[in-house]
């Protein structure tokens, strides 16, 4: 019914080198033998066994049961070709399974539709396969029951990107609408009410069946929105990378109505906010969550009734999920279900059969387009299909309801079964039930139902009221017709708070505005779940009169989810006039959502006079939003020049140890007031008021050393702001005799003022500071890398200061790159070039290709062919980037240029050479020390942690490692070190921009908006591209990480290394 996340986790580049050879159409009696069974495990009274595999099926993805109990697999063809060269070959296709005999084992196989596009989500309804294979959801039918698909219909056309994460789905709503997901980042255009609606962002979109009324449910930056299911009162839970919390990426979340989640980059820009990020049900690490299932039955026991099974591709296991009500939401409860040892047990889909088994769909190893679990291209591992059942579980008769006469049923026939105790017939019976429509019999049922017990029917054994209850009140609600809806409205004053919601799910979904006065008075409920689909439903009803009820509610609203709907229904209804009472309110939860609504909502009219006495506010609810509203009023600065003058003079001399590296402010709910008063100067450096305070902050002795650092690290985080008085500020503190505040300043100067003019007083601080021997080495470093491209010439002691520096191999990796990027530009003598040459052995991957730059100066031949032969002998060599060296020997002669192509060979290494390499090395891993493999991270040699987060330290150029164990193979992680540019994480893909004025930037773009792009380059180094000069946006194939670490490192310190990566859980 899904698909995994985890197949588009990661970027990659290998291409495929062959599919597969099809089976025949039909296979008649093929079964998987125990010993094709890999090591998969279930939970402790449970048993799992293979159930379909090769060659009755191959690399599966998806799943999905028609009435009939046929399994339809999207089973891939193995290709991993670049997806446009996919979308024109078409490769994979749908099989259908059967169980012929009833033992539970699949034996016969139907190609059901043969020439698809890498599908991604299966879903069975109405007598037609649906199947999302992106950029379109293709709907096959096989009108002559032949178990084939003759007819094919694009029902949606969406985007298709390079990991071809754009659609997941699709997923029959219980409201009888159809649900699917939007992922990766390419721009869509869709009408929705009547209106155009633009948007680059992830999101969870539904229509009817028929493609009406389609509408997103919920905004999110992830990569992934992958699976949704639906509780039994209706509540969207849906799985997701990058959900980012507490240092966890992926996980499940609620998928509340016009809700935004995470990430936080320019993607969400200009979808209304109701604060910060949604929050997560359950976080995990880098577990690539896929296929997500609801358990209906009660097969398993009364305890897994309504548990979440989630599929985990880079985890190999599917966990179990028990939700619990907490406040309007869900907290869980969470443990492993089902688990393989081997390393390619990838599970990518998890269903429940109509017995009340579950299966689990492994896809096998084939797949590493933008996924790179394993870097090696598997398409001889071929994954299977697996049921776990409980043991000795009783037996049900006649699951799907196969005995049933369907097409005889009457109408009270079909109430009845409504009530069954067999989830399958309950769905089959509420799937006819819809169909119904207005027809005059169905009216007259209905309109003989019982006012005070409308849902009364048939209860079966095994089947509880309140289970019987909701599919009726889901089954009146999905038919959306003129006999149904007083019903519905009716179900508002149920004395069950399930059928409540379910009912305002129904209200607001078909806008049913007669009911707005039992909606409004919902909002008071006892139930915080009812009070929060009461406040949905009033947006979405566009009647004002809801207004003065939602301020009263929101008086009360302690929890994020519950003052989300709130607000989120004032910005719906967009009357300012009306909305701005609650500012008069007394209660501060009234007051806080209604600064939020007004500042989200067109025409808010929001003042500053209306927030600023707020900020300080006694009421963490309200003092938080009027924190949040002022981060997006720049405008304001002038008038908040007091507050932050008064907040920087009370700081406490201890807050300056809180400003470290690791703050992230947009990672923690509530971060510390220091690193929040960072984030909010940066928001308003814009303003010349603002500047000016910064400024003199920075410079004032008298001023206390948290109130300065807060001051430079607002400078550095700032967007680059005209020249003003900061360069003048930044030049008196490097020039001081206080060195505590110098790396501060630097990064500051790094960030705002990288291009200085010879003479100018910063530039002539950074001289200063560099010819300073009593000053700190990194501090000298950073700031001749400031002041280079300004100098007239380098001394012969600062070039030697510059190369000494690179052949000391301690060096910390922040000062070989300083270095490196000072003689990368700094003018340098034909006789320096020549001196520079000696130190390209010492170079290492991160170095090697600024040194080449340098060379760009020179044009002597006997300077070129030295340091063609340099570069041959270093062991950085397969980092070099061969576009950088002959761009930096264009101008030296033919004899120069003829010999690039020599050093060439030697850097591209072929991918039989890069396997038997790994194979070479792997053996030794064994013998690694984990504590030795920590200071091999942390070591100036390997310069891992300049890049990479590890708990609470490192850098965030690259991903985050502190995890990594969790998902990684040894042979994984040995794979990503020695090369690097086979495959890239999903959201740091290396990107080239080319620009008007003829640069070209390599590196990960951190951050997009409609303004500009922010591009990590190397190790603490940013570059900010207005969006008017780039040209040109592509993917690079050279990964910002260089290749030549097992050239750097001996056999003994990568075995170390990949010991400590490998620890890390």
């Amino acid at each position: 019914m899904r698909l995994a996340a985890g197949l588009f986790c990661l970027f990659a580049l290998f291409a495929a080198i062959a599919i597969a050879a099809d089976v025949p159409a039909i296979n008649p009696k093929l079964t998987a033998t125990p010993a094709e069974t890999p090591q998969v495990h279930a939970a402790e009274g449970f048993t799992v066994e293979l159930v379909a595999g090769p060659p009755l099926v191959e690399r599966p993805i998806t799943a999905a049961f028609d009435d009939a109990g046929h399994l339809y697999v999207a089973e891939s063809s193995g290709s991993n070709d670049p997806v446009e060269q996919q979308l024109a070959e078409k490769p994979h296709r749908i099989v259908r399974l059967t169980d012929t005999n009833g033992d539970g084992r699949y034996d016969e196989r139907v190609v059901f539709a043969d020439k698809m596009m890498f599908p991604e989500g299966t879903m069975f309804l109405d007598g037609s396969l649906y199947v999302s294979a992106p950029p379109s959801i293709w709907k096959l039918t096989d009108a002559n029951g032949d178990g084939v698909a003759e007819q094919r219909e694009e029902w949606f056309k969406g985007t298709l990107t390079g990991c071809a994460n754009d659609l997941h789905g699709p997923y029959p709503g219980l409201d009888g609408w159809i649900y699917w997901c939007k992922g990766a980042f390419a721009e869509q255009v869709h009408q929705v009410n009547g209106r155009e609606f633009r948007s680059r962002a992830a999101h969870i979109w539904r229509s009817r069946p028929d493609g009406t009324g389609m509408e997103p449910v919920m905004t999110g930056g992830m990569d992934n929105p992958v699976d949704v299911v639906f509780t039994l009162s209706g509540e969207r839970i849906f799985s997701s990378t990058f959900l980012e919390s507490d240092g966890r990426r992926d996980g499940l979340a609620h998928a509340i109505y016009g809700g935004v989640y995470g990430k936080n980059h320019g993607v969400i820009d200009g979808h209304p906010r109701t604060g910060e990020l949604m929050p997560a049900i359950v976080l995990m690490n880098s577990a690539a969550p896929a296929g997500l299932e609801r358990y209906e039955s009660n097969v398993f026991g009364d305890d897994y009734r309504d548990n979440l099974f989630s599929a985990q591709f880079n985890m190999r296991k599917v966990a179990r999920h028990i939700l619990q009500p907490q406040g309007s939401s869900f907290a869980s409860v969470d443990s492993d279900f089902v688990w393989g040892d081997d390393v390619d047990f990838h599970p990518t889909d998890v269903l429940m059969d109509a017995d009340g088994s579950l299966l689990v769909v492994d896809t096998g190893g084939w797949y590493k387009l933008c996924c790179p679990t394993s870097q090696l291209w598997k398409p001889d591992v071929l994954g299977g299909v697996y049921r776990v059942r409980r043991n000795n579980a009783p037996n049900m008769e006649d699951p799907r309801g196969q005995k049933i006469d369907w097409a005889k049923q009457t109408i009270p026939q079909l109430w009845a079964l409504l009530g069954d105790a067999r989830p399958a017939v309950r769905l089959r019976a509420a799937r006819a039930f819809a169909k119904l429509g207005d027809s005059s019999e169905l009216s007259d049922f209905l309109a003989m139902r019982d006012a005070s017990d409308i849902l009364a029917g048939n209860v079966a054994d095994g089947c509880d009221q309140l289970t019987a209850d909701l599919a009726r009140a889901w089954a009146l609600i999905s038919l959306e017709s003129t006999a149904s809806q007083p019903l519905v409205r009716s179900l508002l004053n149920h004395v069950n708070p399930h059928i409540r919601q379910a009912a305002l799910h129904g209200v607001s979904l078909h806008r049913d505005a007669v009911a707005a006065p039992q909606v409004f008075a919902l909002l008071a409920d006892a139930d915080p779940a009812v009070r929060r689909v009461a406040a949905e439903a009033s947006g979405r009803l566009a009647d004002p009169a809801a207004i003065p009820h939602l301020l009263q509610a929101a008086a009360t609203a302690e929890e994020r989810i519950l003052q989300h709907s709130i607000t989120y229904a004032l910005i719906e209804l967009a009357d300012a006039d009306a909305t701005r009472a609650g500012l008069a309110r007394e209660q501060p939860g009234t007051v806080a959502a209604t600064l939020i609504a007004l500042d989200q909502m067109p025409g808010g009219n929001l003042a500053a006079g209306d927030v600023l006495p707020r900020l300080d506010a006694a009421d963490s609810r309200l003092s938080a939003a009027a924190n949040w509203v002022v981060t997006h009023h720049p405008e304001w600065g002038g008038q908040l020049a007091a507050w932050f003058s008064e907040k920087l003079a009370t700081l406490p001399p201890a807050a300056a140890s809180r400003l470290s590296d690791s703050d992230d402010p947009a990672k923690d709910a509530d971060p510390q007031p220091n690193a929040r008063l960072v984030t909010m100067l940066a928001a308003f450096a814009g303003n010349a008021p603002i500047q000016t305070l910064i400024a003199n902050t920075a410079q004032d002795a008298s001023a206390s050393p948290a109130a300065r650092l807060v001051a430079l690290r607002a400078m550095e985080q700032a967007p680059p702001v005209e020249a003003g008085a900061w360069p003048a500020a930044l030049a008196a503190i490097l020039g001081s005799d206080d060195q505590s505040l110098h790396a501060a300043a630097l990064a500051a100067a790094r960030r705002q003022a990288p291009q200085q003019k010879d003479g100018s007083p910063l530039h002539a601080a950074l001289v200063n500071l560099f010819d300073n021997d009593d000053a700190a080495p990194s501090d000298r470093l950073a700031a001749v890398a400031l002041a280079a491209p300004a100098l007239q010439s380098l001394g012969d002691q600062q070039f030697s200061l510059l190369t000494s520096t690179l052949l000391n191999e301690e060096s910390p990796s922040v000062d070989r790159t300083a270095a490196a990027d000072a003689l990368a530009v700094a003018p340098l003598t034909a006789e320096q070039l020549t001196q520079l040459v000696a130190v390209i052995p010492a170079a290492g991957p991160l170095e090697l290709n600024k040194l080449v730059g340098a060379f760009i100066k020179g044009n002597k031949t006997a300077t070129g062919v030295a340091l063609l032969d340099a570069l041959a002998q270093s062991p950085a060599l397969p980092s070099l980037r061969i576009d950088l060296l002959r761009q930096a020997l264009m101008e030296y002669d033919a004899e120069v240029i003829d010999q690039i192509a020599a050093v060439e060979a030697l850097v591209n290494v072929d991918a039989a050479s890069q396997r038997s390499r790994i194979e070479e090395l792997l053996p030794s891993m064994a013998s690694g020390d984990v504590r030795r493999g920590h200071a091999v991270f942390n070591s100036a040699k390997a310069s891992c942690s300049a890049c990479h987060r590890m708990g609470y330290g490192g850098g965030v150029t690259g991903p985050e490692l502190s995890k990594i164990g969790e998902i990684r193979t040894e042979r994984d992680l040995l794979e990503s070190i020695l090369f690097p540019s086979m495959s890239f994480v999903r959201s740091y893909e290396p990107m080239l921009l080319v620009t008007s004025d003829g640069r070209a930037v390599s590196g990960v773009i951190r951050n997009e908006t409609d303004h500009d792009y922010v591009v990590a380059t190397g190790p603490n180094e940013e570059v900010r591209l207005s969006r008017d000069i780039v040209e040109q946006v592509q993917p690079n194939t050279i990964s910002v990480m260089p290749a030549g670490l097992d050239k750097q490192l001996t056999v003994q310190e990568l075995a170390d290394l990949v010991a400590f990566l490998k620890n890390a859980k």
